[in-house]
């Protein structure tokens, strides 16, 4: 049998990358602003770098005064 190999990072690893809590992270997922790409047999999140890039950047945008209405509109 062949294990499988996840690539990317689990949620308290992108946490940890973004200076933020891994609520803040469930926050954004369930706001539509983050989303997994794809998720271990276990049912566990797997986010590749590109949520990792917009995770810094919705910080960056909050830092800078908008609000996650604005920051999701820029996102569409």
């Amino acid at each position: 049998m062949i294990p499988s190999v996840v690539t990317g990072y689990s949620i308290s690893v992108l946490a940890k990358a973004a200076g933020v809590p891994t609520t803040t992270v469930r926050y954004y997922e369930r706001r539509g602003l983050l989303i997994p790409d794809s998720r271990t047999r276990s049912k566990y999140r797997v986010y590749g770098e590109a949520a990792l890039e917009r995770l810094r950047f919705i910080r960056a945008a909050q830092a800078s005064g908008f609000r996650l209405e604005d920051i999701t509109a820029l996102l569409e």
